[in-house]
């Protein structure tokens, strides 16, 4: 009896160890009235020329305008303007990029047929061998026409697009106040939580530049769209504007 309780003692003080190593290496906390440069970058327009709709039929156009720093959240606007949808992207390559670790977001979401906020992250080559051979890591994926529904996604070479490496989790009341999306990424998995539980486990038999491009650097984005190949196709016009805040961003390595 006194040889298991040691052992389970060891073992516990390992895991809390590991747990303990891990360290905080970069956070925004989206504080003062601009969004910092040396972090962020504004991706702008409707796409065009070269992936008009950014690839997916989206109908949001991408301004500097449409969000705000205040009381130290990120609020991305998404609006009905005249005959256009407007919106923000922002992200941060070239400027914080990961490889490995817990990245997560504290967030409360949009609502309403037609939205679709995300909180996500591309690999860094995406500019020398294109998507989805960068690969991507969807943390937060909500759209409006399934409400209570959260969707958790990889995007890879061998899937993309109507992924496989993909889970709906049903969480009823997802939409009311802030959630924590997050994912624990590794050499060997990416495990992808809401609210501190498991969701979804990506892991590979075999690992590959068509099935595993989770070996390099990421950077995160945070965007609003509407419609789209994913979020519509139909659009309630009646909920604009509509409101994306992000309390904060933390990465532990």
């Amino acid at each position: 009896m006194k040889r298991i309780l040691l052992i389970l003692i060891l073992v516990s003080n390992f895991s809390l160890g590991q747990k303990n190593e891990r360290r905080l290496v970069w956070e925004e906390n989206f504080n003062g009235n601009a969004l910092d440069t040396l972090s962020w970058n504004f991706e702008l327009g409707n796409g065009c020329p070269n992936v008009c709709g950014w690839g997916n039929n989206e109908r949001q156009i991408y301004t500097k305008d449409n969000h705000e720093l205040k009381d130290g959240f990120l609020i991305i606007n998404t609006k009905k303007e005249a005959s256009s949808y407007t919106s923000t992207r922002i992200t941060t390559a070239q400027k914080k990029e990961f490889q490995y670790g817990r990245i997560e977001a504290r967030a409360k979401v949009p609502t309403g047929k037609g939205i679709w906020p995300a909180f996500w992250m591309l690999g860094s080559n995406i500019k020398t061998v294109g998507w989805p051979k960068c690969g991507e890591i969807d943390i937060l994926e909500y759209v409006g026409k399934e409400p209570s529904t959260v969707f958790t996604t990889l995007h890879t070479e061998d899937s993309h697009g109507n992924s496989v490496n993909s889970r709906k989790t049903t969480i009823v009341g997802i939409e009311e106040g802030f959630h924590l999306y997050a994912i624990d990424w590794s050499e060997e998995k990416i495990d992808f939580f809401v609210d501190n539980k498991l969701v979804y486990s990506f892991y590979p038999k075999e690992k590959n530049e068509k099935t595993w491009p989770f070996d390099q650097k990421f950077f995160i984005l945070l965007n609003v769209a509407v419609g789209g190949n994913f979020g519509g196709p139909e659009v309630d016009d009646t909920i604009f504007p509509q409101q994306f805040s992000i309390d904060y961003i933390k990465v532990y390595q």
